[in-house]
């Protein structure tokens, strides 16, 4: 009997995977990596002369590096069978009725329209490589409040996206971060005010439609002092027999005594590689919270990370991850105290079913002079068949005595007992192992 579990991932095409027609497509870049195919991105975006460099410094350093050791997939990727520039409009809307009718109904079909109506404060639509569609309701624009996609920041805010890009992730971060840096393509910008409170979210919704696409949107959020936002983002994409990359960076500056709240919903189809750098700084009296769920993609490799700054700053990093036939979720989370009084707390919960891989791969460090913090870290794998697998790679640096510091991890079967008890008052047997499921997590 299929479980709820199954229900979902065998739901996936019908709700998620249908594409869209790719011949209106207004423009359609090169396939493959190169450097006519970065410039034809800096044409067709008018990009200023600074962003152009930043892009060709970091394809050349991408081109230089080899894959890290430690993630061998990436060296089996074919960088030349992607399309990295895909725009189905021209610009952005401004209003749903000014969008093509097939992307309109892709989103009515995702329940986009309805969410924005129903509570959220802004909306934004990232189909392929560009920004279709943003909405900000008028009292938050009143308060300055930005909502864009950061291509349009480009020439709208250009002092502030020269300010604040690249500096939580430089290109020179990592291997995916050089490629992504140097192809990016929409994501969206949010720079919230001195003491502005958005009490409803914000959501940006990405969507891949082609195959053999390479969507890499870029996301910055700046908060400023005493400000608060909460952010939601969601992806899907179709299924096809030829792999997707979808590679993303995520940036956050949180400034002194503000609240950020990152909330991010992965189903990408079973075709999608999805790997992802997701860092926060966190200054003085600042929270960052990650609240990461990934139950999509073949691949996922991502590690949100919150580096604390300033005194007092706190961080909050909620991993959850579900792996079924074919999948591989390698996740988990970052913390690193910079500053004294400082407090992180990282939570990992995974899901194995019919072969499935879950990893947890953590990072706590604590710098030396980073007096009286506080961390709690915990994972735990849940395996529901014996052809499941899990593992866990967590990692302490602590160079300050004066801290304290709780680990703990366990792995569990969904025992027989627990399905026999819950059957033997009536319920099924995918109902049962739903219980077990959704109480563990």
């Amino acid at each position: 009997m299929a479980s709820k579990v199954d229900v979902v991932t065998e739901d996936y095409k019908e709700k998620y995977g249908f594409s869209d027609p790719v011949d209106s497509y207004a423009v359609k870049g090169t396939k493959g990596l190169s450097e006519r195919v970065v410039q034809e991105i800096v044409r067709m975006h008018d990009e200023p002369a600074w962003m152009e460099q930043i892009r060709m410094a970091a394809l050349r350093y991408f081109l230089d590096l080899k894959p890290p050791a430690w993630a061998p997939e990436l060296a089996e990727i074919d960088y030349q069978s992607f399309h990295y520039y895909a725009s189905p409009t021209n610009k952005a809307a401004e209003s749903w009725d000014e969008l093509p009718d097939y992307i309109k109904r892709t989103y009515d079909k995702l329940g986009i329209t309805e969410a924005e109506k129903k509570f959220l404060a802004g909306v934004g639509a990232i189909y392929e490589s560009e920004a279709v569609y943003h909405s900000l309701q008028g009292e938050l624009t009143k308060q300055g409040v930005v909502f864009s996609d950061t291509v349009t920041a480009l020439k709208e805010y250009p002092e502030l996206m020269k300010k604040y890009f690249g500096t939580v992730v430089p290109y020179k971060d990592n291997y995916i971060a050089a490629l992504q840096t140097a192809v990016w393509s929409a994501g969206s910008f949010v720079h919230v005010p001195e003491g502005v409170k958005v009490t409803t979210p914000l959501q940006a919704y990405f969507r891949i439609n082609e195959k053999n696409m390479g969507q890499f949107e870029r996301t910055l959020i700046v908060a400023e002092p005493y400000s608060e936002v909460n952010y939601i983002e969601g992806c899907t994409a179709p299924v096809y027999s030829s792999q997707s990359l979808h590679s993303a960076i995520v940036e956050i500056v949180a400034r002194k005594g503000s609240f950020v709240k990152y909330t991010t919903l992965q189903n990408w189809s079973r075709d999608v590689l999805n790997l992802v750098t997701k860092r926060a700084h966190a200054h003085e009296e600042a929270t960052v919270s990650w609240v990461d769920f990934n139950g999509g993609s073949k691949l996922t490799r991502k590690y949100p990370s919150i580096y604390l700054l300033g005194p007092r700053a706190k961080a909050d990093i909620i991993s959850v991850a579900y792996a079924g036939a074919g999948q591989v979720q390698d996740t988990g989370g970052k913390a690193i105290h910079l500053a004294k009084d400082t407090t992180s707390r990282i939570i990992s919960r995974s899901v194995s079913k019919d072969g499935g891989h879950t990893a947890y791969r953590g990072l706590l460090h604590i710098a030396k002079g980073a007096k009286n913090v506080k961390s709690t870290v915990r994972c735990d794998a849940l395996l529901i068949d014996p052809q499941s697998t899990t593992a866990t790679y967590p990692y302490m640096e602590i160079q300050e005595d004066d801290a304290t510091v709780t680990h703990e991890a366990s792995v569990g079967k969904v025992g027989e007992e627990q399905l026999f008890y819950l059957m033997s008052r009536g319920i099924s047997e995918g109902d049962a192992l739903s219980m077990v499921v959704n109480g563990f997590l």
